[in-house]
């Protein structure tokens, strides 16, 4: 019989800001790319589950507890994972995602962040220290031993105290009952939080209760902002869409909204949009100078919090990394120099929250209009739409979300 260990990877995330130099920027910009093309990879497999629901997650915290088990994996292993992570060179992945997490820490940024790894390992295991000084290097997790061969449940309610404690209570109860056994050699843990005022803040006077609508037959009541400001604009014609920024103070960070017309008729631009949305179409159309920044726009907004868990398991599959989750296949010999590890799990659980002041979130081509600057233009999001926040110069989306009902 096959003696194999089980490695767990599970992470919860909230979100990120940050500011870079333009050098910083152009060597963010595989890491950009990778992680961009990995939020809608992953979405769009998210979206075959969840076809109508809310969905709300961080491609970013998702990379980052990935990139730590990437770190002991070889052969068709690591191979798969630096395919579904869409890594199109590996030869800096880690020193990347180090500078970038470096950057958004700094501690006198405008925003609050919590970033951080740890390690937890079988206390009699056997890890290479090679493996455990790269993930302290390149992500600062220590290891912490623990007893998951007698203690298991004891195990599981430290790690889901940690965990809590770094998303400022956001995230409660990541591990459920049976996810730690006594089978289990490692937990790499990922915990992301992040809480940002607007640079335009909204005046809670203005809110006011009004109809969300799910689809052509359902509404619900949602409590609606509003302000009339200049912000970042534009209209994509072929696909129907308002595109709006929304940016954090400091501007290092921003909310970009992607608001297609509701459907009717037999068309659905929502469904159009999500299928045939790109790296390249969301990077033309967030360009600052391809929008419109001189036109007052009346911004309505629904106040919204978003709750959500995901067992990666299948979805990572559905990318091709098959092998790391095959108790047979699996090639993490890179950890403790043998092999005989596979990953049983990814757990993904996010929390996020919108309102006047700004976000809290704990752990992402055609039609441009023509500048005018004696106008109003009207953006009401009032039914489904897509969201995501981007960490402005280097482009790296931190979170990517749909929100279609209340």
């Amino acid at each position: 019989m096959l003696n194999c260990r089980i490695v767990q990877v599970l992470y919860v995330y909230h979100m990120v800001l940050s500011s870079v130099e333009n050098t910083f920027a152009y060597a963010m910009e595989d890491l950009s790319s990778a992680n961009t093309q990995f939020a809608l990879n992953l979405y769009r497999i998210l979206c075959e589950t969840k076809s109508n629901g809310n969905i709300f997650f961080s491609p970013l915290s998702i990379t980052s507890a990935l990139a730590m088990v990437y770190l002991g994996a070889k052969g068709n292993t690591a191979a798969q994972m630096a395919k579904g992570l869409s890594f199109n060179t590996t030869s800096h992945v880690h020193s990347d995602l180090q500078k970038f997490i470096s950057d958004i820490k700094k501690p006198d940024a405008p925003y609050l962040l919590k970033l951080a790894n740890r390690l937890y390992g079988e206390k009699t295991f056997s890890f290479l220290q090679e493996f455990l000084d790269s993930t302290q290097k390149f992500y600062n997790a220590d290891l912490m031993p623990v007893d998951f061969i007698g203690a298991s449940a004891a195990c599981r309610g430290q790690i889901n105290q940690w965990v809590e404690e770094q998303t400022n209570g956001k995230i409660k109860e990541l591990l459920k009952p049976g996810s730690i056994n006594s089978m289990t050699r490692m937990a790499l843990i990922n915990a992301i939080y992040f809480k940002g005022d607007w640079l335009k803040k909204f005046d809670a006077n203005n809110t006011k209760e009004m109809s969300f609508r799910i689809n052509q037959k359902e509404t619900k009541p949602v409590q609606m902002m509003y302000q009339k400001e200049k912000f970042p604009f534009n209209y994509i014609s072929e696909y129907e869409l308002q595109v709006l920024e929304l940016p954090y103070k400091s501007e290092e960070l921003s909310m970009f909204i992607l608001l297609p017309q509701e459907a009717k008729n037999g068309s659905n631009p929502l469904q159009k949009l999500e299928k045939e949305l790109t790296l390249e179409k969301i990077q033309e159309w967030t360009e600052r100078h391809n929008m419109d920044t001189g036109t007052d726009i009346c911004v309505h907004l629904p106040k919204f919090k978003l709750e959500d868990d995901y067992e990666l398991k299948a979805p990572l599959v559905s990318l091709g990394m098959t092998d790391v989750f095959d108790a047979a296949q699996a090639d993490l010999s890179g950890m403790n120099g043998t092999g005989g590890l596979f990953l049983s799990t990814v757990v993904h659980k996010s929390f996020v929250e919108v309102n006047e002041e700004g976000t809290e979130a704990a752990a992402a081509t055609a039609g441009i209009v023509a500048f005018a600057m004696f106008r109003e233009e009207y953006f009401v999001a009032d039914h489904p739409f897509l969201f995501f926040i981007r960490h402005n110069k280097s482009k790296t989306i931190l979170f990517f979300g749909r929100f279609s009902s209340p």
